[in-house]
């Protein structure tokens, strides 16, 4: 059984048709939108600030999302995932914004402030630095992360198509 707890009077609000995984730890001022998966050994901490997960996007094994705090000298950050976005395995997403239909690689790391926009991708290992932005239709990689290439229909079915996988495989182990 998830460890879904509260903090602070705060409670995670989780959708009956997402899918949270056994060992998944959620705490706190938590949304998780419908067909939504949290996988195996993922960290959702919205202790400090909250966090908000679409419809139908997945957060693969290993993830750990959290956000910044609301403190004198430091600005407040929650963390947003929009709709049909896939984050991989390991990813790191800190105080940021990834918006609907983005695509966060294996081990990527996002800091304070920063954004994938719609249909954007960070590539594997890459870090997105703080108050950076990867625009709509682009793919930055690197340590820091820099633009790489112009992204193609072909990409932007494929972020749709993993999403979706994603929505089916876990009403399999829902079951």
């Amino acid at each position: 059984m998830a460890l879904i707890r509260d903090h602070h009077g705060k409670s995670p609000r989780v959708h009956p048709s997402a899918f949270i995984a056994e060992n998944a730890v959620i705490i706190g001022d938590v949304e998780i939108g419908p067909e939504a998966s949290i996988w195996y050994g993922c960290v959702l901490r919205g202790d400090l600030n909250y966090i908000r997960i679409g419809a139908g996007t997945n957060i693969q094994d290993g993830a750990v999302i959290h956000v910044a705090a609301d403190r004198p000298g430091q600005t407040p950050y929650p963390t947003i995932v929009g709709e049909g976005v896939t984050v991989g395995h390991m990813a790191l997403l800190h105080a940021c914004v990834v918006e609907d239909g983005g695509f966060v690689g294996m081990k990527a790391c996002l800091l304070d402030g920063s954004k994938i926009e719609a249909g954007a991708m960070l590539a594997a290992g890459a870090l997105l630095t703080p108050g950076k932005s990867v625009p709509s239709g682009q793919l930055w990689g690197g340590s820091p992360a820099r633009f790489m290439r112009q992204l193609g229909p072909e990409q932007d079915r494929s972020f749709k198509e993993s999403a979706q996988h994603y929505v089916q495989l876990a009403k399999t182990y829902a079951k």
